[in-house]
């Protein structure tokens, strides 16, 4: 399985993931898989912070998309 498609079966099925959950799944590059999964057509919104050390880290997650005559 590519780390584009564990990426994506982990989005619908935890809701979200960060650097260290696809770390563990064997990802190094996640920001760059999120790039391919975009340009694919996939809505996915980041939420960036600043950690107490300094560290900038991402959380990203599949946009909801509305129903249909909403």
């Amino acid at each position: 399985m590519s780390q584009e498609t564990q990426i994506l079966q982990h989005l619908k099925e935890h809701g979200s993931i960060t650097s260290l959950q696809a770390f563990k799944m064997g990802c190094l590059r996640l920001a760059s898989r999120v790039y391919d999964l975009r340009s694919k057509g996939h809505e996915i919104q980041t939420q960036r912070w600043k950690t107490r050390s300094g560290k900038i880290v991402a959380r990203y997650w599949l946009k909801k998309k509305a129903p249909k005559g909403a």
